[in-house]
């Protein structure tokens, strides 16, 4: 299927490794101009090395950092038809281990580098009247992951978000949807030192997921042919999720 993706300008954040490289692979195999951001420039510079994108770097804990990166973005590819917000995951803690000021950094990493990356993307794509956004979250927003206090509470804050910008902007042709991944063999699944062989009895699929599957989801969603989808949280998680 030919996706409508040729030529058109893409940024994804958290793009240099995991879930957000595999979707900038998948970009750019459709022909986009793909700009990824991350914050360990020797990892950015190797990925957009590799994939034939633009590499920025910036630390989206950081106040007006995203933001920022967005404008950076538009001045190496020109203006964004694609933002995939990618921001990765907060430290695994239960409530009683959580600080305000841990609370905090992660209300700026999470929550706001979204909100900043998105109100930067979307004047241009409400005024061109063509325009895809994808938040990366988690099946944490929609069913409670042990330990996971942050990432819990405020991903599902972001569904929320997503379902009401949604309508705001359905009439000039943008869209609006989240990713919910579930167990994916990334970085990410390793730091948090899971018991492996129970968490895939826990999974319908039998197996944990594969980056290039989210990917392939983050392409469609991105696509032409998917103009009519928005406002929705979609899972891509082996039937983990047990809610309707």
């Amino acid at each position: 299927m030919n996706l409508g993706l040729q030529g058109r300008r893409a940024l994804v954040m958290g793009g240099s490794s995991g879930l957000g490289r595999a979707v900038a692979e998948a970009l750019v195999a459709e022909g986009a101009r793909v700009a990824i951001c991350a914050r360990n420039a020797a990892r950015v510079a190797d990925t957009a090395t590799a994939l034939g994108v633009e590499g920025l770097v910036g630390d989206l804990s950081v106040g007006g950092a995203a933001t920022n990166l967005v404008r950076e973005a538009e001045s190496r590819i020109g203006n964004l038809d694609v933002l995939v917000v990618n921001t990765g995951g907060p430290p695994p803690a239960p409530f009683s281990a959580l600080t305000d000021a841990t609370w905090r950094e992660a209300f700026e990493g999470l929550w706001m580098s979204s909100v900043g990356a998105i109100r930067s993307a979307l004047a241009g794509m409400r005024t061109r009247r063509w325009g895809r956004i994808i938040v990366i979250t988690s099946v944490a927003a929609r069913e409670p992951v042990p330990n996971l206090m942050l990432s819990n509470s405020l991903r599902a804050g972001l569904h929320g978000l997503v379902n009401a910008l949604s309508r705001e902007v359905a009439a000039d042709q943008v869209t609006v949807n989240a990713l919910m991944p579930g167990y994916t063999l990334t970085e990410r699944l390793a730091d948090l030192k899971l018991d492996m062989a129970a968490l895939t009895a826990q999974i319908p699929a039998r197996r944990l997921g594969g980056p290039r599957e989210l990917a392939a989801l983050a392409a469609f969603l991105a696509s032409e042919q998917a103009g009519y989808v928005t406002g929705q949280a979609i899972a891509c998680d082996g039937g983990l999720l047990q809610s309707i």
